[in-house]
């Protein structure tokens, strides 16, 4: 299961980055950057269920990803997927990471997100 401590892992063996915990009040909040742009593809919290429409008092790990606009409307259909708590719900998702969502499909989107955020080449016009 792609839990905070596994998605950690997974995140440093494949794309060879670091966690980043930027916020002194959110010290367990982990940003995952690319490390030439630094510009994130993944963000680790900590929320209250209530945050994803939820019920239940008790807190969920969720990974912020950058998605396809295409993609959010059906992806949020799914069990676990959810429009990005605290990000800009036209390009973000937010994943629930308690086993609700296969972990070959957060890889996917992993992926996508990394990929996604990374740098454009920049092409000369002629």
């Amino acid at each position: 299961m792609l839990n905070r401590i596994n998605l950690n892992k997974y995140i440093s063996d494949t794309y060879d980055v670091s966690a980043d915990y930027p916020w002194i009040s959110k010290p367990e909040f982990a940003v995952y950057r690319h490390k030439s742009s630094k510009k994130w593809f993944g963000v680790v919290m900590t929320i209250p269920r209530t945050k994803l429409g939820l019920e239940g008092d008790l807190n969920v790990d969720v990974i912020n990803l950058k998605c396809d606009p295409l993609l959010i409307g059906s992806l949020c259909k799914e069990n676990g997927i959810f429009p990005a708590y605290h990000m800009n719900k036209s390009y973000w998702i937010s994943v629930l990471l308690d086993s609700t969502v296969d972990d070959e499909k957060i890889k996917w989107l992993l992926n996508l997100s990394f990929d996604l955020s990374k740098n454009k080449k920049k092409t000369k016009k002629s």
